[in-house]
């Protein structure tokens, strides 16, 4: 019998496949057996999307960090109100392109508004709401962006120094650190099919499942 109920994110900087790596783990667990529900953020509601839009448009220096982390939390409250939370509580598993860590990460550390701040900010809106496991897939922030800028026009993000990147990595890095056993980095360097193995791998071994190779 699979666990119930699980929340698990992905997380990591610019360009390190999180939709893909998504897209393969959801296959997996479905075949697993597992009811799921796929999301992201910020969005995965109609009134997230529109906050998505004003956070991912414009120059980089459009929202100040603390303007960015409102934002983000108000699109979050309704994403957790009535995609998230009503999924859990039916025992769905919920996978999520980017939630809480991300925000820790990008205006709490990189942004520096301070990681302490946005924690009691989190904490006061949404209690002890988080993760069962966090998959940070790690990669240089060149890398990454190369990646990125390699596609179609990127967005607000992406237009940041490459300094800021590297605070992003070094940000997530340091959350793994300090919360192993929540946490599991994965090199993402590597490629897509070798990355989806080594996702399913640590997402077999935190819940007990075998989740088949290569599909």
């Amino acid at each position: 019998m699979t666990p119930a109920g699980q929340l698990i994110t992905l997380e990591g900087g610019e360009g390190a496949g999180k939709s893909t790596q998504l897209a393969h783990l959801a296959r997996r667990l479905t075949d697993a057996g597992c009811a799921l529900v796929t999301t992201r953020e910020p969005g995965g509601t109609p009134g997230a999307e529109a906050v998505r839009e004003l956070l991912i448009r414009g120059g980089p220096e459009r929202w100040s960090p603390t303007s960015e982390t409102l934002l983000l939390l108000a699109a979050r409250r309704d994403h957790v109100d009535r995609v998230i939370g009503p999924a859990l509580a039916a025992g769905r598993w919920v996978l999520c392109d980017r939630f809480s860590d991300s925000t820790r990460v990008y205006q709490g550390i990189a942004g520096e508004l301070g990681l302490e701040l946005v924690d009691r900010l989190h904490r006061t809106i949404f209690g002890d709401l988080a993760p069962d496991l966090t998959l940070i897939l790690d990669l240089p922030a060149t890398t990454g962006l190369a990646r990125r800028r390699a596609g179609p026009a990127g967005n607000r993000f992406e237009q940041k120094a490459l300094a800021y990147h590297e605070r992003v990595r070094a940000g997530f890095l340091a959350i793994a650190r300090a919360e192993p056993d929540r946490c599991v980095v994965i090199d993402a360097t590597r490629p897509e099919s070798a990355v989806a193995d080594s996702v399913c791998a640590a997402v077999g071994r935190r819940f007990g499942l075998e989740l088949k190779p290569g599909a």
